[in-house]
């Protein structure tokens, strides 16, 4: 079976980190690939809000009882690849197929972090997570 899968996580000014996985039917060419990393604020941040792939910061909230100010509104691609491993038999959600991902990722015009209940909280930071390693 021909899949993507999305690796990415959400890493709070804190720098706790919370991971996901999501599945797209069919395989990713580097030309799609671009386009994904092209539109990708740092071509690796994204509103996971805005393109409907499942939010990770309540993973941290076992820990913090709910937002705190350390808390943002970017999620961040870790990679984008092409597997043939049958990942569907797992939980992993399975988004759509590329072509779909393909078409949301292309009509952001501009990121919109108030699609975030974190948006208010905390402050973007882009900047400082493009400066961090994991």
């Amino acid at each position: 079976m021909k899949l993507t899968v999305l690796n990415y996580l959400y890493r709070d000014a804190g720098n706790h980190k919370a991971f996901g996985r999501v599945l797209f039917h069919g395989y990713i060419s580097n030309a799609q690939y671009n386009i994904v990393s092209e539109k990708l604020d740092g071509g690796t941040l994204f509103i996971a809000e805005q393109l409907n792939i499942p939010v990770l910061y309540h993973q941290l909230y076992q820990w913090s009882c709910g937002p705190t100010s350390d808390d943002h509104c970017w999620h961040e691609m870790l990679n984008l690849k092409q597997t043939d491993e049958n990942l569907l038999a797992t939980d992993l959600p399975v988004w759509g197929t590329v072509y779909e991902f393909i078409a949301v990722v292309e009509a952001v015009e501009c990121w919109d972090g108030e699609l975030s209940p974190h948006f208010f909280i905390g402050s973007p930071m882009h900047e400082a997570l493009a400066n961090r390693s994991i």
